[in-house]
């Protein structure tokens, strides 16, 4: 790529976006210049890219017509703040909150629905979808034509990290406190974290659901063109930094050939296939890694037609920061 662009990073010192500048970094993005965002607390820090520290400035005090492409990598409330500004300056968008409806911002994943980007207008305004939508979708995009599923059941056991620094900060204090035997009280998480499983991520509403089931549900059925597809989602909180873990069962109608499953999934893109006898785990395998693991491909005990798999995926880069930038560079091949 020869011409280069001037590129914003909003939330660039949170766990996603610090990743973000990483991957730019890593797979040397054209940039010709990166503003690095963030709040007031967070003013003033800098972030290493391509040998040099770079200072984060005030998104408030920022003018989005210096750049071509943001990415919105803090909370949902900044996206629905800033990102007008953005649009009306000529400046296309990628946002990680889910701060903005599917109608106005559509989800992409590179390696599933990438061709959605050719019926957008310019300056494009697109999502990155939640880790776990990213992680499930691409176990089950290959399996579309070979399937026909009715039902998928998901149970996501969620690193820390999917409640940013305060979510790992706080399960490395309580940690702590537990290993010097001194008496812990919870502060971040309404339960003890440490060393135990926690049954919900967030808060739930008045039926119980969280807001991140909640949105697994709606991005799988957008990413899998499935509008109608039945999914039950359960998140919960697991005593791990980084890479979220996950128990897929797919109903299907028919008999599922775990053959022709297993061929599926060794030549989708982006997944790694552990072979039968081995099982991977977020921490051993992917954490750090840009692919979604899978594992454990079997049907079920009295089921031929229920298929189930274990997935396992680094939820802030490969789930989060390392999507963004696929998008981006599907993006920047017509932007000018």
């Amino acid at each position: 790529m020869h011409q280069s662009f001037d590129i914003a990073v909003i939330g660039a010192t949170g766990t996603v976006g610090e990743t973000l500048v990483q991957i730019l970094e890593e797979r040397d993005f054209p940039v010709a210049e990166l503003h690095l965002l963030a709040s007031t607390e967070s003013a003033g820090h800098s972030v290493p890219f391509r040998g040099k520290n770079v200072r984060v400035r005030e998104v408030d005090e920022f003018d989005f017509s210096k750049v071509q492409l943001v990415f919105f990598a803090a909370g949902p409330a900044i996206t629905r703040s800033y990102v007008a500004r953005a649009t009306a300056a000529g400046c296309s968008v990628i946002d990680l909150s889910g701060g903005l409806p599917t109608e106005e911002a559509p989800n992409i994943v590179a390696e599933i629905n990438a061709a959605l980007i050719s019926t957008l207008k310019k300056p494009w305004l697109v999502a990155s979808p939640s880790p776990s939508a990213t992680a499930v979708a691409m176990a089950m995009a290959p399996l579309r034509g070979i399937i026909d599923v009715q039902r998928v059941n998901i149970t996501a056991f969620l690193a820390v990290s999917s409640q940013g620094r305060e979510g790992v900060a706080e399960l490395a204090r309580q940690t702590a406190e537990l290993l010097n035997v001194r008496p812990l009280e919870p502060r971040f998480f309404d339960h003890q974290m440490a060393f135990n499983v926690l049954a919900q991520a967030g808060k739930p509403d008045a039926q119980g659901h969280g807001s991140l089931e909640k949105r697994l549900v709606a991005e799988l059925r957008e990413l899998l063109a499935m509008p109608l597809l039945r999914v039950s989602a359960t998140c919960a909180q697991v005593p791990v930094f980084f890479g979220d873990s996950f128990s897929v069962s797919l109903q299907a109608v028919t008999a599922v050939d775990l053959a022709a499953v297993n061929a599926a999934l060794e030549a989708a893109p982006g997944i790694e296939l552990v072979e039968a006898g081995d099982y991977p785990t977020a921490v051993g395998d992917a954490v750090g890694q840009d692919v979604v693991y899978i594992g454990r491909v079997r049907a079920g005990i009295d089921d031929p037609a229920e298929l189930n798999l274990w997935v396992a995926s680094d939820n802030v880069r490969k789930g989060a920061a390392l999507n963004a930038v696929q998008v981006a560079e599907l993006l920047i091949k017509d932007l000018v």
